[in-house]
């Protein structure tokens, strides 16, 4: 039997406003993001979509993980489009390795069960 631990998130962004003072530059937030500067720009990865009640939305995975997740509030054949108003985190694993990235990716999305994946499953 083979035994996967899937690592603790590197990064996790929630929603939130951004406080405002004098000399504070504004952010323009993406569906109420501000923090995508904190996810590493060429690193490869897991990505996880939470809701506000911490269900798992959808898993993903890439091999430069910032543009891949701003990829999903922005174009039109993610698979969250229709859901992207119920994200409320973002969690990153830093994963180099594509095979393993391939592994947690499938393992994740059947043993936590993201509601939006459809590729990869293997539960009823």
């Amino acid at each position: 039997m083979i035994t996967i631990t899937v690592p603790n998130p590197d990064v996790t962004i929630i929603q939130r406003k951004q406080e405002m003072s004098a000399d504070t530059t504004p952010i323009k937030p993406i569906y109420g993001f501000i923090d995508f500067h904190e996810i590493p720009r060429d690193k490869g990865g897991i990505i996880l979509f939470y809701n506000s009640k911490d269900e798992l939305l959808f898993v993903g995975k890439a091999r430069k993980i910032r543009q891949r997740v701003k990829k999903h509030f922005e174009d039109n054949v993610s698979p969250i489009k229709d859901h992207r108003n119920e994200v409320n985190k973002i969690a990153v694993i830093i994963v180099e390795d594509p095979m393993e990235r391939e592994i947690y990716e499938t393992y994740i999305l059947n043993t936590m069960r993201a509601k939006y994946n459809v590729d990869k499953v293997f539960f009823d």
